[in-house]
């Protein structure tokens, strides 16, 4: 399509009425400026990097283009806004406004959620209908499987500053399918760096996918209802739907299909909705709230045959954010007019895929928690082996394992390039060890997949081959009491503290074990004592601390007296032996018996009668 500034309209509709309509209403709306909303952005791309977030206020879409058709002209009467017009028959209107059914199930659960969660937003389905029709044109009519996911990536034009805001990559292409720059993904439209702070999952199955309606629709939702806005306030209303586009342009459009839908919508299988017009399509914002600039053209994408395809609808061509097909760039010149005598040069069908064949690491192995060193790859094929370019495949993790492509997803998918060939985004191992599989299929067709194999390795068992005492201190108790001082040692590899050793800690029978590898554990002396207080003389769950020290539980003494031996080891056989000494306790002194008081009475005086 030639580029256009400013804003299309219907062909056939009354344009001078119109235009004046939608100037008056970008006018009378004097919509606030944007809210500023921080953006948490915090993965890895596949060069380990994380690459210059856009601009805070970078709109939900990142200026992308939008969809400019207009809602039918449903009656006469005094001109409002388009919909107020004559003009178009009455089936036009009611094709209209016929919405997709899981489309129209997917906004009406975001409405149902946000008013349990954000009840003072007063959000109305039928807001999220008019940004859907306007930024997707409804998923594409609709196009989507049983889950709500969109049979074809929905792209919007490469944001690359050639007639739209310049954004570069956010994501790794996981999203968008472009590591150079970012593009708007989605039915909702949302850019991968807006996906990250917004992105939901509608749908309850545990991922959140912008190309899935219910994660997408339930994320504008809660974007348009961010900072406490109530959208039945004009200005709040306003403000949030030029936060998803900065264009004025845009915010009328949305108005009208608004306004329209709340007069009455119904329900149309998936797949039959009213596709947007390709030749109304939005120059995008230029990132500084004015609408124009020019409109790009996508990349030529084939749409390969596909024989014994049983899902309905047919997957289409990856689409691009207005709902319209990727098509050819129209600078590409049309063949002359051949003479009469000249047969019309006929356009080749593209090629059909006939196989998915894995290429590069035939195994995929990782550590727990770090990356595979090798990407997914595969090269579709036709029968006769000859490379098939422009070919939308999915990689898909299965099986149990917490493995994940970048922003913690399981599906991501990929064009083919000129050779053929398609290589995933970087793979990330969880914590869970094992095996499972990438399934790799052709978007739309499942007579193709090819599995390809990975397994995640358990981390190496940290090592040491040295143990030390953290001090020197004499370790002394009496009997029947415990060590005033705790044991703390230090373990080191190659003279680097050594972090997460697992260590073994057993009271040891005698001099002759500090040779064995598998001494006798004690059965009287020191010990110490489990969760449950029960006397243990071995501890197997002991790991050193981040320095490499590891600081005992407190240990215990019985009744016997004596030279103790500790034996702390490591699982690659590093040994430490610790001296108890435990010696009697101290004997109480005795005191003497007090003497006990004589009751016996005193002799009686004996008088003596005087001499007279």
């Amino acid at each position: 399509m030639a580029p256009h500034i400013g804003r299309r309209l219907r062909k056939g509709a009354a344009t001078t009425a119109v235009a004046a309509v939608v100037m008056a209403a970008l006018t009378a709306s004097q919509a606030p400026g944007l809210a500023s909303t921080a953006r948490d952005r915090h993965h890895d791309s596949a060069a380990g990097e994380t690459p210059a977030p856009p601009a805070a206020d970078t709109p939900i879409d990142g200026g992308s283009s939008y969809h400019t058709d207009l809602p039918p002209l449903q009656k006469p009467g005094k001109p409002g806004t388009s919909i107020d017009l004559p003009g178009l028959p009455d089936d036009a209107a009611a094709a209209e406004a016929g919405i997709p059914a899981t489309v129209l199930d997917a906004y009406k659960k975001a409405e149902s959620a946000l008013k349990d969660s954000k009840p003072g937003c007063n959000l109305p389905w039928q807001l999220l209908a008019a940004i859907g029709k306007v930024e997707s044109g409804q998923a594409g009519g609709g196009r989507v499987d049983a889950e709500g996911t969109t049979y074809r990536p929905i792209l919007g034009p490469v944001l690359n500053g050639n007639g739209f805001a310049r954004i570069t990559d956010t994501d790794g292409g996981a999203y968008d399918g472009d590591a150079t720059h970012d593009r708007a993904v989605g039915p909702m439209q949302f850019i991968p760096s807006t996906w990250a702070t917004w992105g939901r999952d509608g749908n309850g199955d545990g991922e959140k996918n912008p190309n899935n309606i219910y994660d997408a629709a339930l994320a504008a939702g809660a974007y348009l209802c961010a900072g406490n806005r109530d959208l039945s306030v004009k200005a709040d209303l306003d403000e949030a739907i030029l936060g998803y586009n900065r264009s004025r342009e845009y915010l009328a459009t949305v108005l009208s299909w608004f306004e329209y839908y709340k007069k009455g919508t119904h329900e149309v299988p998936d797949g039959t909705g009213v596709l947007p017009d390709p030749d109304k399509n939005s120059g995008g914002s230029d990132g500084g709230g004015n609408g124009g600039g020019g409109s790009e053209s996508p990349r030529p994408l084939p749409d390969p045959t596909e024989p014994g395809g049983d899902h309905s609808p047919t997957p289409e061509p990856p689409t691009t954010g207005d709902g319209g097909v990727e098509t050819p760039s129209p600078e590409t010149p049309s063949p002359e007019t051949p003479s009469p005598e000249t047969p019309s040069p006929e356009t080749p069908a593209p090629a059909t895929v006939a196989r998915l064949k894995a290429v590069g690491a035939a195994k995929l192995t990782a550590t727990a928690g770090e990356q595979f060193a090798d990407k997914p790859q595969v090269r579709a094929e036709t029968a006769a082996g000859k490379p098939v370019a422009g070919v939308w495949v999915q990689y898909e993790i299965r099986g149990e394992t917490d493995a994940r492509f970048p922003w913690n997803a399981t599906r991501v998918s990929r064009m083919t390039g000129s050779d053929g060939t398609a290589t995933a985004p970087v793979l990330r191992a969880g914590e869970t060890t094992g095996s499972f599989t990438v399934r790799v299929t052709v978007v739309g067709r499942t007579e193709t997949a090819t599995d390809i194999a990975a397994t995640v390795k358990a981390r190496p068992v940290p090592q040491a081959d040295a143990l030390a005492r953290a001090d020197d201190k004499d370790l002394k108790a009496e009997t029947g009491g415990s060590f005033a001082d705790a044991v703390g040692v230090k373990a080191s590899y190659k003279g680097k503290a050594a972090a997460g050793v697992p260590v073994t800690a057993t009271m040891i029978v005698d001099d002759a074990a500090k040779a064995t590898d598998k001494p006798t554990e004690n059965d009287k002396g020191p010990y110490f004592k489990d969760a449950k207080g029960k006397t243990v003389r071995t501890l197997t769950t002991l790991k050193t601390d981040a320095t490499g020290k590891l600081v005992l539980p407190k240990i215990y003494t019985d009744d016997h007296a004596g030279t103790f031996l500790l034996r702390l080891t490591t699982a690659d056989g590093t040994t430490l032996t610790i001296e108890l000494t435990v010696t009697e306790r101290a004997a109480q002194p005795t005191e003497p018996p007090s003497a006990e008081p004589t009751d016996q009475p005193s002799a009686e005086p004996t008088s003596t009668p005087s001499a007279q």
